[in-house]
């Protein structure tokens, strides 16, 4: 509570300072915006367990292989370079129109090759593309 200063008059003053207030309700609000993300992820669900069931693919997508040296296999047959992989996977999605690629590289390939076969890829006019990994 506020008083006045010291004067004839021995009223006090009856108003609250409210700016200390405010400053807690910001702090509050700050935590609030802060945690709120954090306790929406750890929400904890008990799923249903069903059937194991096969995706619905007419045919089963492109296996493109890199290994650590670099040589390129198409479903495991050797492809020369990059421009016979191109035709390769044109003829493919000449045949189905909606072929996928998974994409298996080695963990010692360079990023750089990756991303020639995947420019490849694109160029052919495949756009569905997957790249598989093994689980840790």
């Amino acid at each position: 509570m506020a008083f006045k200063p010291q004067s004839d008059n021995e009223d006090t003053m009856s108003e609250i300072n409210v700016t200390p207030l405010v400053d807690v309700m910001l702090v509050l609000v700050i935590i609030l915006l802060v945690t709120a993300p954090l306790l929406t992820q750890s929400v904890h669900v008990a799923l249903p367990k069903t059937a194991e069931t096969t995706a619905d693919v007419k045919e089963q997508p492109l296996q493109l292989g890199i290994d650590a040296q670099g040589i390129i296999t198409l479903n495991k047959l050797p492809v020369a370079d990059l421009a016979s992989l191109e035709t390769a996977l044109k003829d493919k999605l000449a045949q189905d129109s909606e072929a996928g690629v998974h994409l298996y590289a080695d963990q010692a390939v360079v990023y750089a090759k990756v991303a020639e076969i995947m420019a490849a890829v694109q160029h052919a006019g495949i756009t569905k593309i997957a790249f598989v990994t093994v689980e840790q």
